[in-house]
């Protein structure tokens, strides 16, 4: 009876200790895509104020926002700062005679200036965005604050550094404060070019997703593996347009791919600090798609305690270059700088007088600047795609692709030796082609047609439309086919006598 007694106590307790130990102690896997993927830039703006929030200046910019070209006055300024062209010329591209007459006059002007902004070189012939070197520095409002999201990516605690929200000294995010003041990525949530790299990866142009495993607890363990890559799935939305929860993404171990190590504490994960993470980088157009490739790269993640959101940051040194490019090149720098109000001549120098990290011993200079990206993620499962399947190709958009890669070099090319580039041939950078068509109804075509130098193409028409651009070729003939010859362009006023003009035989 005793020995029964006895028994039935060990059977008890062994149930009960049985009954303590956290069913969770066992391997365990958690998956999320990425919903929203955006450079972690601080606002700093009042409270409350939401509407206009992505040209607040803020409190960490106190010297204003940029707002680049966003009318006629700034445009002109900026044209006449190159000595060689003439007042008559100055003047027409600030207003051109006659754009009342046409059938879209705000789109004319716009790729004119476009054409004038992409030729602010010491030489008419040179193209800026490709040889941004070549121009003056028009200056770039940067950040002031001292508070900063992002990592202590060098171990060192410098004056120049961020200080956390949460109080961490040391934060490296010199892209913050060299690009956190450009009105289209601030906002509260509202920053329209974070909105359109969003808005696009929910429509399928690209999906970042990330794996979490371990053998403990799902929130508590010191030996997690933490995979983050692309996924060749398109996310799945819900019937509010939000990102749905627990659906299935492949995500691709062949590019674009990590693993590294870290530790998980009540939720929140921190990984080791790996020489280079490989990512998925942020885009609006098929020509960007690609690797962030940091370098000294790291991931933050907080997850909920249900497991069905987390959010997060990721952040190492990316070339400063390549930052440049995928913003510029994208379509092309007039297009960006008048629709967005950025300068990214400005943005050149910026970068380049706050790059911090990938220490280049030839050129006894900083090819990285220190970055990071805020993350914010949905449950999902993240499987492992078939065996030695590679990200996907979008066969029609490849052709603008290799023109994106070619001007990126040809940019990386000049920037380094500082002798000017050729704009490789794909591209609309100057508003090739895309000006000669939109002037066809303008009094004043001809003159901006002569003024307004560009690159030239062996593959143009006898309109100036390049081969690249097909359907333009035919619809610019059909156009020219049935219009009467167009009025001269009056002639200019008086005062509009022509300056001296200067030539530069240096880069500045």
């Amino acid at each position: 009876m005793v020995l029964k007694q006895r028994l039935l106590i060990s059977a008890i307790t062994l149930a009960a200790l049985g009954a303590a130990t956290p069913a969770s102690a066992a391997p365990w896997t958690k998956g999320f895509v990425v919903s929203s993927y955006e450079y972690s830039f601080r606002y700093g703006g009042r409270a409350g104020f939401t509407r206009e929030g992505e040209i607040e200046p803020g409190a960490d910019c106190r010297h204003g926002s940029s707002t680049h070209f966003a009318d006629d006055v700034r445009t002109k300024n900026a044209v006449a700062q190159q000595k060689w062209r003439s007042q008559q010329e100055v003047d027409y591209i600030a207003a051109p005679p006659g754009l009342d007459e046409v059938r879209g006059p705000n789109l004319t002007r716009f790729y004119i200036w476009d054409r004038a902004l992409s030729h602010r070189g010491y030489k008419k012939e040179i193209e800026t965005y490709v040889n941004p070197f070549a121009a003056e520095d028009p200056g770039q409002p940067e950040v002031t604050g001292r508070i900063g999201d992002g990592f202590n990516l060098d171990g060192k605690v410098k004056d120049t550094d961020f200080v956390s929200t949460d109080g961490e000294q040391g934060v490296d995010h010199a892209l913050y404060r060299a690009w956190g003041c450009d009105a289209p990525w601030r906002g509260n949530g509202n920053a329209t070019l974070h909105l359109r790299a969003n808005d696009k990866m929910h429509d399928g142009l690209y999906t970042v997703v990330i794996r979490v495993s371990g053998n403990k607890d799902p929130m508590n363990d010191d030996n997690v593996t933490v995979e983050i890559g692309y996924s060749p799935d398109k996310i799945v939305r819900d019937a509010r347009a939000n990102v749905a929860t627990d659906y299935s993404y492949r995500i691709l171990q062949s590019q674009m791919y990590t693993k590294l190590k870290g530790t998980l504490r009540n939720g929140v994960l921190e990984t080791e600090q790996v020489d280079r993470l490989h990512v998925p980088r942020m885009a609006w157009f098929y020509d960007q798609i690609g690797d962030a490739n940091f370098s000294q790269g790291r991931l933050r993640l907080n997850i909920a305690a249900d497991g069905q959101s987390a959010t997060g940051l990721m952040g190492g040194y990316r070339n400063w270059r390549d930052l440049y490019a995928e913003n510029t090149f994208a379509q092309d720098g007039g297009q960006q700088g008048i629709r967005e109000h950025e300068d990214h001549v400005a943005l050149y120098y910026a970068l380049r007088r706050n790059a911090d990290g990938m220490f280049n011993a030839k050129t006894n200079k900083f090819d990285g600047i220190s970055s990071a990206y805020r993350l914010k993620m949905s449950s999902a499962y993240v499987v492992d795609a078939e065996k030695g399947m590679d990200v996907p190709k979008l066969i029609a958009e490849e052709d603008r692709k290799r023109a994106f890669e070619e001007t990126r070099l040809a940019m990386i090319k000049g920037t380094e030796t500082r002798v000017p580039q050729l704009v490789p041939p794909g591209t609309s950078e100057a508003a090739v082609g895309i000006m000669e068509w939109l002037v066809i109804d303008l009094p004043s075509k001809d003159f901006f047609l002569k003024a307004l130098y560009r690159q030239r193409y062996a593959e143009e028409d006898e309109n100036g439309i390049p081969s690249w651009m097909p359907e333009l070729q035919q619809t610019v003939k059909d156009e020219l086919a049935r219009k009467p010859a167009a009025k001269p362009a009056p002639p200019p006023k008086p005062q509009q006598e022509a300056r001296e003009t200067g030539s530069a035989t240096k880069t500045p």
